[in-house]
């Protein structure tokens, strides 16, 4: 009971804190509502700089809060792709913030028209468990790219990852420019009800929905990276093994516990047999073994485990085949495991899947595979392999996704010049790079006019000759 109430007592202080935090930010930022392009990259530095020196710190939080995660896949997946983004932001700054030049219709001279790039004022991020430092980062140098005040709750799931963010992050930014919020889903809750000037959030669809609930009561514009359930389709006459070898990295990856990680695999219905086979290979090869072995990543929590063993015995009683790759493994380990005979009655194909489970579902004409996804909501990543040219094509102008990969899976993601996003039920919006700078920023329009007025012509009353001749010349 004494527990209890100091959990919620510590909860509702964080809640508190939450409004008080958003209004230093608001005052700083009217002080400062256009840092210059210095400035902004003197904060990026301070974040390399400080992701390199406590690298080793981040990755032994990381692997607490799972209980095990691979140290090369924080690096790989985490601390790099951060690092690389700063570079690629640092570099681009200064072009990004240049006003854009655009032209006036000859009626409208004499004046100039441009765009500039204007930042939002304070913005909120919402942080998932799975990959807590990469998601935290991304959207924070997308931010401070843009001259934004930043606000970040980080994951209930990761304590150990979102203390130490929080204490890092304090060590190199004052509160009034970067403050990270800690607590529960009732902390998750007061936060994205705040009216930030823009809200972004990761994480579960079903979550992403009571986010942008609340975020409209502020009408505050909100960019959702989701999940749902992403595809990867072989074709009919690539090497297994290679499609095999792709496929199985891009599910192992921190134990499948990937937003854009493949969830099911569509493959020509006589060359299954042939794909197990390739699969099965690839990955006892990856991971030769599950106990002790420091590369397999184990579930995040007990929470998580059950529900993905609920998704096993849920298809079996409904008729799937499971095809384990291990024998079963302690602790959170969850055994990767191949599912043949799925159906959209059993929730292993209805819901995203977040772990080591990898259904197979049979097609005959390359065709059928796109109607199976069209026929569903539209994934954050659709996966191909195949080398035809002609039919790459058609998988990029007959399905719809946020994202895709032709011959790999997840490295799209890691692009730091191209938009990451999805679409409809896997998300809205984008960032990443410069599509990440305009996200926190405002584009607005402006129309630069001096003394001379030509408009006068058109001004009231109606009907003078000259506003004749402007109809004449401008109205087809």
């Amino acid at each position: 009971m004494v527990a209890n109430v100091a959990y919620l007592e510590q909860n509702q202080e964080q809640i508190n804190q939450l409004d008080s935090t958003l209004a230093l930010q608001r005052k700083a930022y009217e002080g400062n509502p256009m840092p210059p392009a210095e400035q902004r990259i003197q904060w990026l530095n301070a974040l390399r700089d400080l992701i390199k020196t406590e690298q080793q710190a981040l990755i032994t939080a990381v692997s607490k809060d799972f209980s095990n995660r691979s140290a090369d896949e924080t690096l790989l997946a985490e601390i790099m792709p951060s690092l690389h983004n700063i570079h690629y932001a640092t570099k681009r700054i200064k072009k990004w913030m240049k006003p854009s030049r655009r032209s006036v219709g000859m009626q409208f001279m004499p004046a100039t028209a441009k765009v500039i790039y204007q930042p939002l004022g304070v913005v909120g991020v919402i942080v998932p468990w799975n990959y807590p430092l990469f998601l935290a980062f991304g959207p924070l140098i997308g931010a401070l790219a843009a001259g934004n005040r930043v606000m970040i709750k980080m994951s209930e799931s990761t304590p150990v990852t979102s203390q130490l963010v929080k204490d890092l992050l304090a060590r190199i930014f004052p509160e009034d420019l970067v403050s990270v919020a800690l607590g529960e889903a009732e902390v998750g809750m007061a936060f994205s009800k705040l009216p930030f000037d823009h809200l972004l959030f990761t994480g579960a669809t079903s979550i992403g929905k009571h986010v942008m609930r609340a975020a409209a009561e502020n009408l505050t514009p909100v960019t959702l990276e989701l999940g749902g359930k992403s595809p990867a389709i072989i074709a009919n006459d690539v090497p297994l093994d290679d499609a095999a070898e792709r496929i199985a990295f891009g599910k192992t990856m921190n134990a499948g516990q990937t937003c854009v990680a493949p969830d099911y695999v569509l493959v020509p219905k006589d060359r299954i047999d042939g794909f197990i086979e390739a699969y099965r290979k690839v990955v006892l090869r990856f991971y030769p073994k599950l106990e002790d072995n420091p590369d397999y990543t184990a579930i995040i929590n007990e929470r998580q485990q059950t529900r993905l063993n609920s998704y096993l015995n849920d298809a079996q009683s409904k008729g799937a085949k499971l095809i384990p790759l291990y024998p079963s493994a302690q602790g959170r380990r969850v055994p990767h495991t191949l599912l043949l005979d799925v159906n959209d009655d059993m929730v292993i194909m209805q819901d995203e899947i977040f772990g080591p489970l990898l259904p197979i579902v049979p097609y005959e004409r390359i065709e059928d595979a796109f109607a199976y996804i069209n026929q569903r909501p539209r994934p954050l990543a659709l996966y191909y392999f195949g080398y035809n040219k002609g039919e790459q094509q058609r998988v990029l102008h007959e399905t719809h996704s946020g994202g895709a990969c032709m011959n790999d899976t997840l490295l799209h993601v890691a692009q730091d010049d191209m938009p990451f996003g999805g679409i409809g039920p896997s998300g809205m919006g984008h960032y990443h790079g410069h599509e990440g700078f305009l996200t926190f920023s405002k584009a607005k329009g402006v129309l630069i006019k001096q003394r001379l007025n030509a408009a006068k012509a058109i001004y009231p009353p109606y009907g003078k000759s000259i506003q004749k001749m402007i109809y004449k010349l401008f109205v087809r």
